[in-house]
């Protein structure tokens, strides 16, 4: 059976994206997203988790994360999970991490120095710009039983 990966987060930029180009000229661009969850304890107090997401684009995406993203920009993020696994040389143990591999982004956020509300990097969709879809849609409630799933 073939396997599928897929993962979508959303959250902030912890640092600076890194831009560097491989021996044999491929543009990457590594940066790591803080995803923040609250929930409820047993005891019903509100608690709140970050966890720390490395994640890596090549080609044209890397360069638009490179230039455009900056330290706490908000993005959304979807890709591939791709487990990298070296010897470390200083001590020779194993060690391996697991990172998103970036097919598709947006910023997202408001508006702050330089940014605007949000925006995307258009990887060919034909999906209807935000401007584009009408106002007037009547709000409808959902009935769960509808749902085929």
């Amino acid at each position: 059976m073939r396997g599928f990966s897929k993962a979508i987060i959303a959250g902030n930029l912890t640092r600076d994206p890194e831009l560097r180009t491989t021996p044999n000229g491929s543009n990457v661009c590594s940066f790591t997203v803080a995803v923040n969850r609250t929930f409820r304890d047993a005891s019903g107090e509100q608690k709140e988790s970050v966890s720390f997401i490395d994640c890596s684009a090549w080609g044209k995406l890397s360069e638009v994360i490179g230039q455009y993203a900056k330290k706490g920009s908000g993005v959304l993020v979807s890709g591939r999970l791709d487990q990298r696994s070296w010897e470390d040389k200083t001590t020779g143990n194993k060690r391996s991490r697991v990172e998103i591999v970036v097919e598709d982004f947006n910023f997202t956020g408001g508006a702050r120095a330089g940014e605007g509300g949000s925006s995307s990097y258009d990887n060919g969709s034909q999906e209807p710009a935000p401007s584009d879809i009408p106002d007037d849609i009547p709000e409808e409630e959902i009935d769960l039983s509808d749902v085929p799933f």
